[in-house]
């Protein structure tokens, strides 16, 4: 009777690392061995985020080229043009408001479009008009809009100022004149000559030879000083001329009585509102003439370069109104 043969117990199966390394060199290792290593490391290492900041892939050696930086860097440089176009919008915008900021509470360019306030201030003179010197209104701001009635910060201006203001019988039109008349006082031209308040104003001629303007009529030069003290120089072209003689004119509160320089060539506060200026309320105001910044003669324009060359008044920049 024979013995029954010892059962032998099984060998353990050999893991895909021992199979791995016990296989011969030269020995081609299994394609389900070459996939199990990357299953077995994936799970001790932290993604890897790709250069664009996409999603992040658990093995970048094994991810492609386009798929680490196509889509991803198209919705970057998108985001990043977009961001570059808010920056731009944002910068004009602020550029924007910080010009308006300056033109409503502190200078205002203006440029003087005719002859009525020579000798001093001449067509094509490019002048700065300070905001804050008599206060502000809804003219001081483009287009007038109707925010609110009256001045704040309010204060009057002082007989002689060259100021800027609206035309009273349109609330639009820019004008530019001397102040002569504040209110109570009484205006008026008698032969030729200004009276304030019943006193004729002084004057003193001061061409010293005959000039006539461009229709050969005789210009006349002269320094006039008001009452206070302020000299200024005036032009005129004689006696006998519409506004050589007026009626009195009685300045009420809150307005102001303008002249041009240009005496017998100013439409001015001696001519009734419905059609010339006439009495100038304070609302009207807009700012006090305080320099010629830049001037060129008639003729220039923006659209010929050549023009700003050769039209150019450099002895009358920087010229104080004051």
């Amino acid at each position: 009777m024979h013995e029954p043969a010892p059962v032998r117990e099984p060998a353990e199966a050999p893991t895909a690392e021992a199979t791995a390394s016990d296989a011969a060199p030269d020995e081609p290792q299994s394609h389900a061995n070459l996939d199990a290593e990357p299953a077995a490391t994936a799970a001790g290492r932290r993604p890897v985020w790709s250069d664009s900041g996409d999603a992040p892939f658990e093995d970048v050696e094994s991810t492609p080229v386009y798929a680490r930086s196509g889509k991803g860097a198209k919705r970057k440089a998108k985001k990043s043009g977009g961001s570059e176009s808010w920056e731009i919008i944002k910068t004009v915008v602020f550029a924007l408001l910080i010009a308006l900021v300056l033109r409503v509470l502190l200078f205002q360019p203006f440029t003087i479009p005719s002859a009525s306030m020579e000798p001093n201030l001449h067509e094509g003179d490019y002048i700065v008009v300070s905001k804050w010197s008599y206060g502000y209104s809804k003219h001081s701001i483009p287009f007038s809009p109707p925010v609110f009635e009256g001045r704040i910060f309010a204060s009057e201006p002082a007989r002689g100022d060259i100021v800027v203001f609206k035309l009273p019988r349109d609330d639009r039109t820019d004008y530019i004149k001397r102040v002569v008349g504040l209110p109570g006082d009484r205006i008026q031209m008698i032969a030729n000559v200004l009276h304030i308040n019943g006193a004729p104003v002084r004057d003193v001629i001061v061409t010293g030879r005959d000039v006539t303007n461009m229709y050969g009529e005789l210009v006349v030069t002269a320094d006039e000083t008001l009452p206070g003290g302020r000299t200024f120089r005036i032009q005129d072209y004689g006696p006998g001329r519409d506004l050589d003689d007026t009626p009195v004119f009685e300045v009420p509160a809150g307005h102001y009585f303008m002249m041009g320089d240009n005496r017998d060539n100013s439409v001015d506060s001696r001519v009734d509102e419905s059609m010339g200026v006439g009495l100038v309320p304070a609302e009207n105001l807009i700012g006090k003439a305080e320099i010629i910044l830049f001037s060129w003669q008639p003729g220039a324009s923006l659209w010929n370069p050549i023009s700003w060359f050769s039209k150019v008044r450099p002895s009358r920049f920087f010229t104080d109104l004051d």
